[in-house]
């Protein structure tokens, strides 16, 4: 949606101080960071510059941000692989780290994860026959990014 409201005036030093205090409390990765100075007016290339030198100390670090990331997508929102991958890619983050970060995730972690994920939803679901009720269970597995071969292996042990 486009708003009319003028972009606020920030300076690169005003930049930099809000988004290292903002990186001191959480991770964030540079997109997320670009995104933010989009919305204020900055001077031509100061947005690089302050990404520079944020980078330089430390405060952005991609391999830590996508750690980060995986753990908490998989512990909290439950999310599988190809879903966590597929978000860090959106937000621009190499593929051999993310290949490295989503080894923060132990494969017999992602399959009790989600089997408990279809337990909890078989309670739910309705369908005339359990062909059509295991093709929803599916599809909710596949949506929140897991893949078929640990759907089949989930869905097999709860049998």
């Amino acid at each position: 949606m486009y708003s009319n409201t003028p972009k606020k005036k920030v300076s690169k030093d005003e930049a930099y101080l809000k988004l290292s205090a903002l990186c001191a409390s959480a991770e964030y990765c540079e997109y997320d960071l670009r995104k933010k100075m989009d919305k204020w007016d900055m001077p031509e290339g100061s947005a690089d510059k302050v990404i520079e030198q944020l980078v330089k100390e430390r405060f952005i670090d991609e391999e830590r941000f996508a750690r980060a990331f995986v753990r908490e997508k998989f512990r909290f929102n439950k999310w599988g692989r190809v879903r966590i991958s597929l978000e860090l890619k959106r937000k621009g983050i190499a593929e051999f780290t993310i290949e490295d970060a989503l080894e923060e995730i132990p494969s017999d972690d992602n399959l009790e994860t989600l089997k408990a994920l279809i337990a909890s939803k078989r309670r739910s679901v309705k369908g005339k026959s359990e062909y059509e009720i295991k093709c929803k269970l599916i599809r909710f597995a596949l949506s929140r990014g897991f893949d078929m071969d640990d759907i089949n292996r989930a869905m097999d042990n709860e049998e």
